[in-house]
């Protein structure tokens, strides 16, 4: 029996982390909020740091870290992330508090009418052969977070990313290192004054691309960064760390290289995108209908095939945004085989580890953790 895809609730998601800090700091919010966030925050703590680890949902963590483990004791409901559960599309609903369909940023590649190319939206670079490009995106401006909306005088807002996060530079710190993350949170933590502080790092979610979720890199980064809340918690006084992350992974157990893949490319306008576990396609037209034949017929135990307006109607999503036109005519999710189908592209990563499906990496934790003296 075919094991059931996971759907975003937006009642019950990453993005309703940001609806409820936004209340928090009086910011504007039209998204739910977390009752168990909102009751947690009613103890006026001196600091409130959020810290989103990329990839560290609750699949790396059952499968690395020992269920009595400092993180995993601590976590207190799971949530589920956005459709596709990739980082361009969660971290930007994490800090914009809008919806996928609000800010467009949907998927590590789209295509663009504009340049009639695919283009890796945070790079501003061609999927295909990585050449950059200048043009006037579409999207909505995925820097503009809400915690610089908000109306509290009392916290002052603080962010720590690595340099390549693109943020505002005065309210940002730096860092480089996992060691500088921690180090830049305790000692944000320790000023005078109370803080609310926005933090991402990128690990583990590097780590497993390149090596997997079941390998002893990932275990022993998971048991560094487990290590290192528990230090924040004995090194700081009157404060909350909410830890969650941006989506989950799985280890990949095979691989569909389309470039092969020659009658179906046929039908196609422009080559897939999105990303590599839950790719967009764009068809001719007149050829829809045998697409979706061919696909299913193909490859359909590997990867189901929506049409887009089908999980556009219920919400995969939100209900709400004008990006829609983005995403082609089909969207396909990688199931439970955990394949990657490779995209067009010079220079493809044949991952070890990876996300972006309705699957396990769909899932990750809330976690809370307050400081101990």
């Amino acid at each position: 029996m075919r094991q059931k895809l996971i759907k975003p609730d937006w009642k019950n998601n990453i993005l309703n982390i940001s609806a409820t800090f936004a209340e928090f700091l009086g910011a504007p919010n039209d998204n739910a909020t977390l009752p168990i966030l909102a009751e947690q925050l009613k103890k006026d703590y001196k600091n409130v740091v959020y810290i989103c680890f990329d990839g560290m949902g609750i699949n790396p963590l059952e499968r690395n870290l020992p269920q009595d483990d400092f993180l995993r004791r601590r976590i207190v409901q799971v949530l589920t992330s956005t459709f596709p559960s990739t980082t361009t599309n969660a971290t930007t609903s994490l800090c914009t508090n809008k919806l996928p369909l609000e800010h467009g940023w949907l998927g590590w590649s789209l295509h663009f009418d504009e340049v009639g190319r695919n283009v890796d939206i945070f790079l501003n670079k061609d999927s295909q052969t990585g050449e950059e490009l200048v043009f006037e995106s579409p999207l909505e401006d995925y820097r503009d977070g809400y915690f610089y909306h908000g109306t509290r005088d009392d916290y002052k807002v603080r962010t720590v990313n690595p340099k390549y996060v693109h943020c505002k530079e005065e309210y940002n710190t730096v860092v480089e290192t996992i060691e500088d993350f921690f180090d830049a949170i305790e000692r944000i933590c320790n000023e005078d004054g109370k803080h609310f502080v926005y933090c991402y790092c990128p690990q583990p979610d590097g780590c497993m691309h390149e090596n997997g979720v079941t390998c002893p890199e990932t275990k022993l980064l998971l048991k560094q960064i487990s290590d290192g809340m528990r230090h924040l918690s004995e090194n700081t006084e009157d404060t909350l760390f909410v830890v969650s992350a941006d989506h989950g992974q799985v280890d990949i157990a095979g691989y569909i290289n389309w470039k092969d893949e020659a009658e179906l490319n046929e039908m196609l306008e422009c080559p897939p995108f999105l990303d590599s576990r839950s790719p967009c396609f764009r068809v001719k037209k007149g050829m829809k209908r045998k697409f979706a034949k061919l696909f299913r017929k193909k490859y359909g135990e590997d990867f189901v095939l929506f049409p887009t307006k089908y999980l556009v109607k219920h919400n995969y999503f939100g209900d709400r945004g004008k990006y829609a036109y983005l995403l082609g005519d089909f969207v396909a999710s990688g199931t439970y085989t955990h394949k990657m189908l490779i995209l067009l592209k010079d220079n493809p990563h044949f991952h070890k580890g990876h996300h972006t499906a309705l699957t396990e990496e769909m899932l990750v934790p809330l976690i809370f953790i307050e400081s101990v003296r």
